[in-house]
C-alpha cells in the first residue's frame, strides 16, 4: 500500500445469498474506500445491504453465499486469501464490532477468559500478566471497572455488553474496524462515550473505521464521509457535512426529512418501504418511491455522477442528459402514488 492509499478498496462487490426463490442480490455492485484514520458512514434503512457489506469484507457470510469483486485491504484482496490466513488478520489487523452483544459473547466464559482467548490466540508469547494488563485497559477505556472482569455476560446490562464487545474488538489496535451499530441500546450519556473512544482511536492510531448505522445524528458527529446505501448499491457518497447540507439524492434527501429534531412539528416519512432484492424494481430501484421519479428512471439504470461538490451520485436528476431518451424527463407520479398506497 502506498503511503496515501485507501487502507480497505472495496471495488465492485457483489454479494448473493441463495433462497427458495431465487438469488438474494444483497450487495450489487459496491465501490468504497476507506484511508487511515478515517471514518466513513455507511447509512440506509434495514435490508438495504449494509450488514452484509461489512460481513463480506471480513469474509464472515454464511454457507450457500457468493462473492464477486475486489477486497483490498492494503493492497491485499481478501476475497482471494485462505480462510486460515483471513482468521490470523481477524483481531489485529481487521475487527467487527456485532451488533447484539448477548449473542456473540459465550454465556458460560467469563469476560477475562473472552479476553485472554482473543489476545493469545494473535500472540501466544505474552505472559498472562501481560495479558490482563492490556484486557484491564481496554476494559478501562470503555468504563468497565476491573471489578467486573471475573464476571459473566449475564451479569452485565445490555450497554455495558455492547462496551465488552466494543473493547474485545480493540484490544488488539487493529487497522479497521467494521463497527455494525455499536451504539445499539445504549444511553446517550454512554453513546457519547464510545464516540468519543472512537474519536481517540482515529486520533491516536490512525485507525480506518466503518461505522453502519441508521442514526444520522452519529454520523453528523463521527463521520469524516458518509455513503448511503438503497437496495444493495451506493445511492450517493461524499462528504459528510456536504452530504447533509446539499444532498444530491432523492433518497438522501428523503432520509434526512425523516430525522426527528426539537424543531419537528410533524412526521415525514418515505412511502413504501425498500424493495425485495429478490426480484428489486427494474432500472433505478428507489423510483417506485421516489418523490421526484421521471420516465427514464423506470428505463434505465442511473449512471453514476461526479459533482462539483465532491459527491458522487446515481441518479438521473444529475445527468447525464445525453442517455436520456425522449421524454425520458417525463414524471412517474402515478405510479409513484400507485405503489405509496399499497405500502
Amino acid at each position: 500500500m502506498s503511503a496515501n492509499g485507501p487502507v480497505l478498496d472495496v471495488r465492485d462487490l457483489r454479494v448473493w445469498y441463495g433462497s427458495t426463490r431465487g438469488a438474494v442480490r444483497a450487495v450489487d455492485g459496491v465501490s468504497i474506500q476507506i484511508r487511515a484514520g478515517e471514518v466513513l458512514g455507511l447509512v440506509g434503512e434495514s435490508g438495504c445491504g449494509k450488514s452484509t457489506l461489512g460481513r463480506g469484507v471480513m469474509g464472515l457470510l454464511p454457507d450457500g453465499s457468493a462473492v464477486d469483486g475486489q477486497v483490498l485491504f492494503q493492497d491485499t484482496d481478501l476475497l482471494k486469501v485462505s480462510d486460515r490466513q483471513l482468521r490470523r488478520m481477524r483481531g489485529p489487523d481487521i475487527a467487527l464490532i456485532f451488533q447484539e452483544p448477548m449473542t456473540r459473547l459465550n454465556p458460560l466464559m467469563r469476560i477475562e477468559d473472552h479476553f485472554s482467548e482473543t489476545i493469545t490466540a494473535h500472540e501466544p508469547k505474552l505472559s498472562k500478566a501481560e495479558v490482563r494488563r492490556r484486557s484491564l485497559e481496554a476494559l478501562g477505556g470503555m468504563g468497565i471497572p476491573p471489578t467486573r472482569f471475573r464476571n459473566y455476560p449475564h451479569e452485565f446490562s445490555g450497554g455495558m455488553r455492547q462496551r465488552i464487545m466494543i473493547a474485545l474488538a480493540l484490544v488488539l489496535r487493529p487497522k479497521l474496524v467494521i463497527a455494525d451499530e455499536p451504539t445499539t441500546a445504549l444511553d446517550v450519556l454512554v453513546e457519547a462515550q464510545i464516540l468519543s473512544i472512537l474519536a481517540d482511536l482515529k486520533r491516536n492510531f490512525d485507525t480506518a473505521l466503518l461505522l453502519i448505522t441508521h442514526n444520522l445524528g452519529i454520523v453528523a458527529e463521527a463521520c469524516d464521509r458518509v455513503a448511503v446505501m438503497y437496495a444493495g448499491r451506493i445511492a450517493e457518497e461524499g462528504d459528510a457535512r456536504t452530504v447533509f447540507s446539499q444532498p444530491a439524492h432523492p433518497y438522501t434527501r428523503e432520509l434526512l426529512r425523516s430525522v426527528i429534531s426539537l424543531n419537528t412539528t410533524g412526521l415525514h416519512y418515505i412511502p413504501g418501504a425498500p424493495p425485495s432484492l429478490i426480484d428489486p424494481p427494474a432500472a433505478c430501484k428507489f423510483h417506485p418511491r421516489c418523490p421526484d421519479a421521471m420516465r427514464v428512471c423506470a428505463q434505465l439504470a442511473p449512471v453514476e455522477q461526479r459533482l462539483s461538490a465532491g459527491q458522487r451520485v446515481e441518479c438521473w436528476l444529475h445527468g447525464p442528459g445525453d442517455r436520456i431518451p425522449e421524454g425520458g424527463r417525463e414524471p412517474l407520479e402515478q405510479e409513484r402514488i400507485a405503489v405509496a398506497e399499497e405500502a
